[in-house]
């Protein structure tokens, strides 16, 4: 009979560290605290208020559940594995390593949760993918890496919507916004921040030739108070309203609707074109502006604390991040990590998380 003790010891162990990390007894603490607070009959005098209570609330359930369910797991499978070993039933060994190897799984994914250190992990994130250097090619790149993450969201679990597609000349597309919206989408999705490189056999090239292509992705987190932490002066806006065109209708609605408002001081653009009325789009794009802003100062900030500790940090903006070669080799690296992936295809379909984990990894050795 096979022994399993030291497998299953190790699983106690990471179990017990995420009863650390996760903070377990401050959550089951604060529970009942939050009951009180959603019977409360005025909780929903202050939408936003309620809102925030109801989503700390899941997420407090959220932990507690995990918890509980990978330690009777870990119990479970330590209980069957001493049952088969007086009984000497080698019969069983099967499904303890299975049983071993899943709760592995679900520790090594809980375990990310440790490297979530930032303000703002826990939010919703707004991607903004701008096709770049390489013509047609960096624009239909563009479109791939929003297909990419769109995928990448879908089997996370994570809800996807789409803010605004720009058609390019002839492929693809010039630009996207798209928030998804999940616990930790902007934890896992800040590591995408800056630009992709993608090399391959251009499909628009008659010749068949070797193509270098850019587009990048800024991510900025979703706030839930935006609109309590900056004031914009409308003398610093200008609102345009156009008729929204996405690529062959398949991305976006097609509509007179559509708002692009510029911050005149900063430069900085928001557009939305898919909600249902102007006046939505005007909301939707002011909330995605003001985190635009929010983010800006939160990195001249940071970069001012760098500066003052003397600290020679890039802000990471703007820089090439990662390589897609296709052609003459097939491999992604992470410039920052140096993770090295050679299943090119299975990345490009939102097998992104050993390079974010990398990411995530490489940033708590360098900070």
């Amino acid at each position: 009979m096979q022994d399993f003790s030291t497998a299953l010891g190790e699983l106690s162990r990471r179990v017990q560290e995420a009863h650390q990390y996760l903070r377990i007894d401050e959550l089951r603490a604060r529970r009942p605290q939050l009951e009180t607070e959603m019977a409360r009959p005025d909780l929903w005098d202050d939408p936003a208020a309620a809102q925030a209570v109801q989503r700390e609330f899941a997420a407090v359930e959220d932990d507690l559940s995990l918890y509980g369910r990978l330690s009777s797991s870990v119990e479970d499978a330590a209980t069957l594995a001493e049952l088969a070993r007086e009984e000497g039933d080698e019969s069983q060994e099967p499904e303890i390593a299975a049983a071993i190897a899943a709760i592995a799984a679900d520790l090594d994914e809980l375990e990310l949760r440790a490297l979530f250190t930032g303000e703002y992990d826990e939010l919703d994130a707004i991607c903004e993918v701008n096709s770049g250097a390489g013509g047609t090619d960096a624009q239909d790149w563009a479109e791939m890496l929003v297909r990419m993450y769109s995928r990448w969201a879908e089997d996370k679990g994570f809800e996807v919507e789409l803010d605004e597609a720009t058609a390019g000349t002839e492929a693809g597309l010039s630009s996207a916004t798209f928030i998804i919206k999940g616990r930790y989408a902007y934890g896992y999705l800040r590591s995408e921040h800056g630009v992709h490189r993608l090399v391959r056999i251009s499909p628009f090239d008659n010749n068949a030739r070797r193509q270098t292509s850019f587009a990048s992705i800024h991510v900025t987190p979703l706030l839930d108070d935006v609109d309590d932490q900056i004031e914009i002066d409308d003398k610093d806006l200008r609102i345009d309203t156009y008729r929204s065109s996405g690529a062959g209708g398949q991305h976006v609605n097609v509509t007179d609707s559509a708002v692009r408002i510029t911050h005149l001081p900063t430069g900085i653009v928001s557009s939305c074109q898919n909600e249902r009325s102007q006046h939505q789009n005007k909301d939707r794009a002011m909330t995605v502006l003001k985190a635009k802003l929010l983010e800006v100062e939160r990195q001249k900030h940071a970069q001012k604390l760098a500066e003052i500790a003397g600290e020679q940090r890039a802000v990471d903006f703007g820089s090439q991040i990662r390589s897609y070669v296709l052609q003459p080799y097939q491999q992604v690296k992470d410039l920052r990590s140096s993770v090295e992936i050679g299943n090119v295809d299975a990345v490009l379909d939102g097998d992104l998380d050993p390079l974010m984990e990398g990411y995530l990894r490489w940033e708590r050795a360098a900070g």
